[in-house]
């Protein structure tokens, strides 16, 4: 006689492993780059670069990728900064989310491009204190802000 399933355990499902990085730069003081995205889950809300961590990949070697792929830019610095468990049951929404940190290298590209107009409307810098509402925000990234994350918490004002 086989056990019943729990509808809050799903047999076979396993999270996701994604990677937000939250971009900073000296010539946008207390802002992060956050695009609006579309065509993808968490369409018409603002989320950070990233994606899903891929097989022997680092969490660094993640970021960079991921942010060179969705903005041209190249960063510098990668930490790890936060780790969230995003789940959303009724959408069999399941990712743990590392929130990695880097600064654009200045002596490169210093301004993001839309590199993927199908997945995000494009990407701005917008003051870490003057946020979309929480409603407007991707799942992770409002979670994590939920959860009291700040940005710029070891940064000079």
């Amino acid at each position: 006689m086989a056990a019943p399933t729990s509808s809050k355990h799903e047999k076979n499902l396993r999270p996701k492993v994604g990677v937000g990085v939250v971009i900073t730069s000296p010539l946008h003081p207390k802002c992060v780059l956050i695009g609006k995205r579309k065509n993808v889950h968490g369409d018409g809300y603002y989320a950070l670069p990233g994606g899903h961590l891929e097989f022997s990949e680092t969490w660094e070697e993640c970021a960079l990728r991921e942010t060179l792929e969705e903005t041209g830019l190249s960063i510098i610095g990668v930490t790890f900064d936060s780790v969230i468990n995003a789940v959303i049951e009724e959408e069999r929404y399941h990712y743990v989310v590392i929130f990695m940190r880097g600064e654009i290298d200045l002596t490169k590209k210093k301004e993001p491009e839309n590199m993927e107009p199908n997945k995000c409307e494009g990407w701005e810098w917008w003051d870490w204190d003057k946020f979309p509402n929480p409603e407007d925000l991707f799942v992770p990234l409002r979670i994590v802000r939920e959860k009291g994350y700040d940005a710029f918490r070891n940064c000079p004002p």
